[in-house]
């Protein structure tokens, strides 16, 4: 029985190997930043089970393309270019994007210093996945990927005033939930009193 260490492949090394259609080279671009690309995919498509499969598909869109790759700019952002297409194009063939739901103005702003202190990534990510979808997409690609409207609008074959009204609408529902949390939290310190 022979063992061997294999040393850490840096990223050009795994780029080269997955060019050349290397197995082992498109396992580790795959291990490495599967979870990153499956966060991405979530923030998108609700569903667990549709969202991994966005993201394999688009996997296997990164492995077939890798020569368009030119090393200008990181390769993981390169990564996360596909499978925003990819979640976008699952949402265009499924065509309910666009279902909107209209919401009150919120009655008071929310404290963000308290809010700050309490409120994890995670929880921030449970509320944007509360969006509905269309609000949801033009919010993650605004405020999280840092598209700009004009890019959202020809992403998704809307207009530019459709993109910002949706992401005004994005923060509203945000905004609400924030609200409804923090009066929560609120309850939960009188009733402590």
């Amino acid at each position: 029985m022979r063992l061997e260490i294999q040393k850490s492949r840096t990223e050009e090394d795994l780029i080269k190997g997955c060019k050349a259609k290397e197995a082992l080279a498109q396992r580790l671009v795959f291990e490495r930043y599967a979870g990153k690309m499956f966060a991405l995919c979530i923030r998108y498509i609700k569903d667990r089970s549709e969202a991994e499969e966005i993201m394999i598909g688009g996997f296997t869109k990164v492995f077939e393309k890798v020569n368009q790759f030119k090393s200008e700019g990181s390769f993981e952002g390169w990564i996360r270019r596909i499978m925003v297409n990819e979640s976008l194009i699952y949402l265009r063939k499924n065509k309910n994007m666009y279902l909107e739901v209209d919401i009150s103005e919120a009655d008071r702003e929310p404290n963000f210093q308290t809010l700050e202190t309490e409120l994890e990534a995670e929880d921030l990510m449970k509320m944007i996945q509360e969006l509905p979808m269309g609000y949801r997409t033009v919010f993650n690609l605004y405020a999280i990927e840092g598209y700009s409207h004009q890019e959202i609008a020809d992403q998704l074959g809307i207009n530019v005033n459709t993109s910002k009204s949706q992401l005004s609408r994005a923060r509203k529902i945000l905004q609400k939930l924030l609200l409804d949390r923090t009066r929560r939290e609120d309850l939960k310190m009188v009733n402590y009193e």
